[in-house]
């Protein structure tokens, strides 16, 4: 008695149903694993201090704007330590701008891949952020025990912490699909995100609280997502509250998700014919 095998038949048109696209992100699971792991490998492996470099790169910067922005300007930290105060908003902000400039060339850079076989492209993009979350973690790591040695930890609203790296997380992957799609068309957009992310850290409230920006302006300054989860993440690990937190928080949500549902759409789209534009 013969047994019959098990077939499985993968049709790929240029119209796959969205509801196809992400059964096939989870069929793709371990290609996410695997791509994470060998990019996190490489990324250490020549490194001559490896995984020391998650924590050395924000306490160097730390210590920078601490003695710019907090001793040469004076600008304000509430009754929290300057150099938390600093160290805390810099964590978010250095996961979601290193996220989104590797999400910028993460397609170009795995033409090999992309030109050869088929996958949910999603996938390279995915593992690009997942990588960075390695240094995040470890970083955040760092924070805490700073916070628990000095004393600064004790407020009820660490609890809601996960919700804030995940808004983070959220807003990487819906910029990194904007900017992993235009990239495969306009290969300039390098010039454009080294100096947005530049420009970035300095209109974020890292060095100094929303508080200094004036009412008029307020509402065109939280239009930069992040800056909303800056507030949130320094609220919910310092237990700072700011008096703008309701309205930052709220517009960061509805901008990254607009960002999220656009960049989708608009990644589908260039996703069938990146392999003839590379």
């Amino acid at each position: 008695m013969s047994e019959k095998k098990a077939e499985f038949t993968l049709v790929i048109g240029p119209k796959r149903l969205q509801a196809e696209y992400f059964r096939d992100l989870f069929r793709y699971r371990e290609l996410l694993y695997f791509l994470t792991w060998r990019d996190t490998i490489v990324r250490y492996k020549q490194a001559v201090l490896g995984v020391a470099w998650a924590v050395i790169r924000p306490l160097l910067t730390m210590a920078i704007f601490a003695f710019v922005f907090g001793r040469v300007a004076g600008l304000p930290s509430g009754n929290v330590n300057y150099s938390l105060f600093v160290l805390v908003g810099l964590l978010p902000w250095l996961f979601f701008s290193t996220s989104i400039t590797d999400s910028s060339f993460c397609l170009v850079n795995n033409i090999h891949l992309v030109s050869k076989v088929y996958f949910p492209r999603m996938i390279i993009l995915g593992s690009n952020i997942l990588v960075n979350v390695v240094d995040f973690l470890i970083g955040l790591a760092m924070m805490l025990v700073l916070l628990l040695v000095s004393g600064s930890l004790h407020s009820w609203t660490v609890l809601l912490l996960p919700f804030f790296i995940a808004m983070t997380l959220i807003l990487s992957l819906a910029t990194g699909l904007w900017l992993a799609a235009l990239n495969v068309r306009y290969r300039d957009l390098r010039f454009i995100v080294q100096f947005a992310v530049q420009f970035g850290m300095f209109i974020s409230p890292i060095g100094y609280t929303s508080a200094v920006i004036p009412a008029e302006w307020k509402w065109l300054y939280f239009l930069n997502p992040i800056a909303g989860i800056i507030e949130g993440f320094r609220w919910a690990v310092l237990g700072t509250p700011s008096p703008d937190l309701s309205y930052a928080l709220a517009t960061s949500l509805v901008v990254t998700s607009l960002l999220l549902v656009s960049g989708f759409i608009y990644f589908r789209r260039v996703e069938t014919t990146i392999a003839d534009v590379i």
